[in-house]
């Protein structure tokens, strides 16, 4: 199957899921791959180099998603929410071993709401 063949919005949010994997792994990924006594400068070097492909990934999700499948920079930015919260919490439980909050559960309702708003009026 051809890029071509998965539609606009789908290829947005395809490319906003993963930017927001390698995002997630830059932002805190370094809470768990790297030792407490690392330079912070070490660590601050290899977060840049995984938020390069966040980058790489994030810059075409929101130019295919504003330019060309008709998204506006709201929206995109609401999705950019729900996707990272979505990716968000799963890596805080199972990579990062923290507790099951009912706060993220709270969290995630209040962003249905959000992706309610901003989408009604198309």
């Amino acid at each position: 199957m051809s890029l071509s063949a998965i539609p606009l919005s789908l290829q947005t949010i395809l490319l906003l899921v993963a930017s927001n994997v390698f995002m997630t792994v830059a932002w805190y990924g370094h809470l768990k791959f790297f030792k407490e006594g690392s330079a912070w400068y070490v660590v601050a070097l290899a977060s840049w180099g995984i938020a390069l492909f966040e980058y790489l990934l994030q810059v075409p999700a929101n130019r295919i998603g504003f330019l060309e499948a008709g998204y506006t920079v709201a929206q995109l930015k609401i999705l950019q929410e729900v996707i990272t919260l979505a990716v968000f919490v799963p890596f805080a439980l199972f990579v990062l071993g923290q507790p099951m909050k009912m706060d993220y559960v709270w969290a995630a309702l209040c962003m249905v709401g959000a992706v309610y708003f901003i989408f009604r009026n198309g």
